[in-house]
């Protein structure tokens, strides 16, 4: 009788083991008392700066148009650009950090924020083209905003959002969300640096994760997503799955226990 209590027992714990708590499940969860959790706190996020091979989005307008008809591309002139254009006719920047426009020919622009490269091509071309009264308005963008995802989501691969900020959430959620099985309690971001590359895990399950600046992301980072142990395992996800197993485990431990002793 006792080895069917203990059996019994050890069932039991093999099912509880095996199931993912809702505790690992729920982003953002208030994980400790905080007397600041209704108060606004300021995100660490610094503007992000341009490295090689990212394409550039530049469109050039003024007063009269065709004053800066020669400084754009035909396929500026569209109104909707699809990803592939703006990939083949965007401005990448090389690997010397240049980006080559026309007229302006070479501009260096590595390292440089996105608001300083308009305002510095803008300075140049009323110091060598136009005057004041030209009305010149230039506008610089990212030819969208570029991150890849792998490991436990519904959707891996490289993804593009049309956006100036992305949070880690909006990634993911454009990702087609975390799986069951992933790890939200430990989810690796790797960021290029001009100094070389940088890894951090956050911590997705805890509230805390919006004050740390790796929560917005920038452009060109890699989300890793691990597996739960749960999914090693292959007992289930849930209760009923784990329950599911153990009974057919039983059954078949009866069954040959039982063909045995003929």
């Amino acid at each position: 009788m006792d080895k069917y209590v203990f059996f019994l027992c050890l069932s039991i714990s093999m099912l509880f083991a095996s199931c993912i708590p809702t505790q690992d499940l729920i982003y953002l969860q208030q994980k400790e008392a905080d007397p600041m959790q209704n108060t606004i706190t300021e995100v660490a996020a610094k503007p992000y700066r341009l490295q090689t091979n990212d394409v550039l989005s530049i469109d050039i307008k003024a007063s009269d148009p065709k004053l800066v008809a020669i400084f754009n591309t035909k396929e500026d002139l569209v109104t909707e650009k699809s990803t592939n254009d703006l990939y083949f006719n965007g401005f990448t920047v090389d690997d010397h950090g240049n980006i080559r426009m026309p007229i302006l020919g070479l501009v260096n622009v590595i390292g440089f924020t996105l608001e300083e490269v308009r305002a510095k091509i803008e300075s140049q071309l009323l110091s060598e083209y136009f005057k004041k009264e030209a009305n010149i308005f230039v506008t610089v963008k990212l030819a969208g905003f570029r991150y890849t995802i792998n490991g436990e989501v519904t959707n891996t691969g490289t993804k593009i959002l049309f956006q100036d900020s992305v949070t880690i959430m909006e990634a993911i959620a454009n990702a087609g969300d975390i799986t069951i099985t992933g790890n939200r309690k430990a989810v690796t971001i790797i960021r290029k640096t001009p100094t070389g590359n940088t890894l951090q895990e956050i911590d997705l399950t805890d509230q805390k994760a919006m004050q740390s600046p790796y929560y917005y992301l920038q452009p060109n980072d890699y989300i890793y997503v691990k597996p739960l142990k749960q999914k090693t395992w292959g007992t289930g996800k849930t209760g009923i799955e784990s329950l599911s197993t153990l009974i057919a485990l039983l059954s078949l431990a009866t069954t040959t226990f039982l063909l045995l002793r003929k």
